[in-house]
């Protein structure tokens, strides 16, 4: 008798069956004596399109809407039908005694399992692996730790509910929109509030008004001194009159300023920062990833944790040493790296011990940067803190304040693991060792003119970190959620890309502008789907589905109660 592995992705089944002696590689699985491992190529079974309940939805009739089903259908993915047969025949073969869900440790990974568990009409015993390290180690364990698959009920009705929701809002409000205005419309609960975040920005710069402002500098033969905003030239004009040839200096503050390191990467810190030093998109970072991951170079990309579990800390000191024998280890920043009740799903992205093995000339320069911007990463949150001595120096003249400010570094820290990448912060100004009371004389006093500036356009960098934050101040406090923001760390490349795709935005060069089209749809479309305040809600409902306080009956009828009222609303609009 064997056991059936099956995983989400296939190198991730390779991984698994090199630990476990499936080494006879077939098409579609591996196998061997005690077991048989294959995967789902992620999504093998998705939601059924509307025709399948009616062939009169085929067309987009605003009549027809809403679409509410009262149980819902799904279908096998044409485009992996093959994989699927495969899956489905093992496990109702006879001398498969057990069967154990390998696929990612999360809401998705609990859902594409059982949609083809359920597909197959498999009635066999499973178990569930959860493991966030694809090290030979961490699968070893996993496998001695195997959960009963039953722990993961509610997990797997969140992840079902979260599906639903997203398939009522998708077909119908689409649907709803395109009929309304006679333009073919994209509608999510992801993707518009991203989209309204983008045409906002774009307002804004649009309609800004810059204002004129004014500041005078005084000029010693060491320093400069400036004064605050000055909205009127003949203000300026006349403070500069009252400038003396010489000044002294009315306050001398030093005050020591210690750095921490930041923590390690999640995936969405580390696609901003590789859209801001390498200019890569954030699917392309993510595709770099992947095959980082597939290669064993790194652990699982695709995480929103930054933190690492309380039993790797054994085997981070022994990467740390392998990587850098005479690596000085800060022992407090080591120790805040460590923290279990942070890491859900998947912990932070790390380097693998494997990685010291390979050679890194043989991989392409892209994946190579983002790999050693990883171990960088690593290193730098482990090391000594920056320590910065900051100098402010302050002249008043007729109760203005003229300023001048300083630093000089005391400690690199862990500053000393970005020049390679040029990361560096700008160096500030060295100042004069200087105290109260100095006299100078003055060179020369300027007024300058100067502009309020807009705001930049969204850039995928910047866009990334509005869509972790955004709805972030709709959670109420104590309660827990799985997802912040808009999307997951994995999903907001292709949200992006899904945008662009759909032409409702346009990359110039790294900067991310709506189109006229994208224009038209939000402002158009309704609070409730343009709002990451829904995202927000949504996301506490479907925590508290998984942690079994929340039905997801009553979850999704607080949506099609939504709906309808926003088809019932538009259809009066038409008439």
């Amino acid at each position: 008798m064997r056991i059936l592995v099956i995983t989400e992705k296939p190198s991730v089944a390779m991984s698994i069956a090199k630990v476990l002696g499936a080494g006879n590689k077939k098409d579609g699985y591996y196998e061997g004596e005690k077991y048989v491992v294959s995967w789902c190529l992620g999504h093998l079974i998705q939601m059924a399109d509307p025709s399948a309940y009616d062939k009169r939805y085929a067309k987009w009739k605003l009549e027809d809407l809403p679409i509410i089903p009262c149980e819902y259908k799904y279908e096998v993915s044409k485009a992996t039908r093959k994989q699927f047969t495969i899956l489905k025949t093992w496990m109702h073969k006879e001398d498969i005694k057990m069967v154990v869900n390998a696929c990612d440790a999360g809401r998705e990974g609990e859902l594409i399992f059982r949609h083809v568990y359920e597909m197959s009409k498999c009635r066999k015993n499973v178990k569930r692996l959860w493991i966030s390290s694809m090290e030979d180690s961490a699968i070893e364990k996993g496998f001695k730790n195997l959960k009963d698959e039953t722990e993961y009920e509610d997990l797997y009705h969140s992840g079902l509910a979260r599906s639903k929701a997203d398939w009522l809002v998708g077909i119908n409000m689409s649907r709803l929109y395109s009929l309304l205005y006679n333009q073919n419309y994209s509608i999510g609960r992801v993707q518009t509030p991203t989209l309204a975040m983008i045409v906002t920005r774009e307002e804004e710069i649009k309609n800004f008004q810059k204002e004129k402002y004014y500041t005078v500098e005084i000029k010693s033969k060491d320093f400069t001194l400036s004064s605050e905003r000055i909205d009127h030239l003949e203000e300026a004009q006349q403070l500069r009159k009252q400038i003396p040839k010489g000044i002294t200096l009315d306050e001398v503050i030093r005050k020591i300023k210690i750095t921490k390191p930041n923590k390690l990467y999640d995936l969405t810190t580390l696609q901003r920062e590789a859209n801001k030093y390498f200019g890569y998109h954030a699917k392309q970072t993510l595709d770099y990833l992947q095959s980082l991951y597939e290669k064993k170079m790194i652990t699982y990309p695709r995480t929103d944790s930054q933190y690492l579990t309380e039993d790797m800390k054994d085997f981070v000191m022994k990467l740390l040493q392998t990587i850098e024998n005479d690596f000085e280890i800060d022992i407090e920043n080591y120790n805040s790296i460590f923290n279990s009740s942070k890491v859900s799903d998947h912990h932070a992205i790390v380097p693998t011990l494997n990685s010291l093995r390979s050679n890194l000339s043989e991989i392409p320069e892209s994946e190579k940067k983002v790999y050693e911007l990883i171990k960088r990463r690593l290193f730098m949150a482990c090391s000594k803190n920056l320590i910065e001595e900051i100098t402010k120096i302050t002249y008043e003249c007729n109760k203005v304040p003229f300023t001048a400010s300083g630093k000089v570094v005391l400690q690199e820290g862990f500053h000393i693991y970005l020049k390679d990448f040029n990361l560096n912060q700008e160096k500030g100004n060295k100042l004069p060792t200087l105290k109260e009371r100095d006299y100078f004389d003055v060179v020369n006093v300027d007024i300058r003119e100067k502009y309020t500036q807009p705001k930049k356009a969204y850039t995928e960098n910047t866009l990334l970190r509005a869509m972790e934050l955004a709805g972030s101040e709709e959670i109420e406090k104590g309660v827990e959620i799985e997802r912040k923001g808009l999307g997951t760390p994995a999903t907001r490349a292709g949200i992006i890309e899904n945008l662009i795709s759909k032409e409702l935005i346009q990359r110039e060069k790294k900067n991310l502008i709506p189109t006229a089209k994208g224009i038209c749809l939000i402002n158009v479309v309704s609070d409730f789907l343009k709002s990451p305040k829904t995202t927000a809600i949504w996301e506490m409902k479907l925590f508290k589905i998984k942690k079994g306080e929340y039905s997801e009956e009553k979850f999704l009828k607080e949506i099609e109660k939504e709906i309808i009222s926003h088809i019932t609303r538009g259809k009066k609009a038409d008439v």
